[in-house]
């Protein structure tokens, strides 16, 4: 419990920043919201002078772009981006920061399993995750509902905004498979950026292509606005693959940090 309140102080900084950053976003771009529902005409036709790959890969749906939950997806993928990066920063830095700090040999020294260390890490990273997206959807949702000129469904607005979440946890995971493998990171920013920047455009190339098979490569794709805001639901397929990515990354997290060997001061 101590390590675990610790770790939730650490990261506290970051998450009032990391939430407001989300906020200030979508507040920006939503309150662009109203012009583009007047001049929907004009801007069709703008659209249409682009590649029809180019629009799938910036995320324009131009069936939904002119309704509050089609725009809505637009700057969702800008969000989640940004999401991704918290994430995979919280999850780098879950042991590589105690060999940073040079305090990793002091921990292991504790009367407590290299298990339950971990774990409190693990269970503070996903807390911070969960207190940003509450954070977030609460604001995005009172916007949506100050800018709309028509009724929406909140619950395609909800579950484009919990795509955010599933694939933080995607980067989460990756990250603390990232920080037990590999010995020091001498930055984890610049680690995180990195590959959540891989990724991103792995992700639009995929778009860009119009290969499913590369849908599976990028995170950033599991989640299909246009497939969501028509069905009301997830694909089954990206959902199952990536909670197996998820626990089989969090779980050989488990076994490389119990083996591993780690280096005094």
């Amino acid at each position: 419990m101590n390590i675990f309140m610790h770790e939730l102080k650490a990261y506290r900084k970051s998450t009032i920043i990391w939430s407001l950053s989300l906020i200030v976003i979508i507040v920006i771009f939503m309150s662009m919201y109203s012009s583009f529902a007047e001049d929907a005409e004009d801007f069709k036709k703008i659209l249409e002078n682009y590649p029809a790959a180019i629009r799938n890969a910036l995320g324009f749906n131009q069936e939904n772009f002119f309704t509050i939950i089609g725009f809505y997806s637009f700057p969702l993928s800008f969000i989640t981006f940004c999401a991704a990066i918290q994430a995979m920063n919280l999850g780098t830095s879950i042991v590589s920061k105690e060999v940073l700090a040079k305090t990793a040999d002091f921990l292991l020294t504790k009367p407590v399993t290299r298990t339950k260390i971990l774990t409190a890490k693990l269970l503070a990273a996903f807390v911070s995750i969960v207190m940003t997206n509450i954070v977030y959807f609460a604001a995005a949702s009172f916007v949506a509902l100050q800018v709309k000129t028509d009724e929406f469904n909140l619950k395609i607005f909800f579950l484009l905004s919990l795509t955010i979440f599933f694939i933080q946890l995607l980067f989460l995971a990756l990250g603390i498979i990232i920080s037990v493998i590999v010995q020091r990171i001498k930055s984890v920013l610049t680690v995180s950026l990195a590959t959540v920047f891989v990724f991103y455009f792995v992700g639009m190339f995929s778009d860009t292509t119009g290969d499913e098979v590369k849908r599976y490569i990028s995170p950033f794709k599991y989640f299909d606005a246009a497939y969501i805001i028509k069905h009301s639901s997830y694909e089954a397929t990206y959902l199952i693959v990536g909670a197996v990515i998820i626990l089989l990354a969090i779980a050989a997290s488990y076994v490389v940090y119990n083996k591993k060997d780690i280096h005094a001061v």
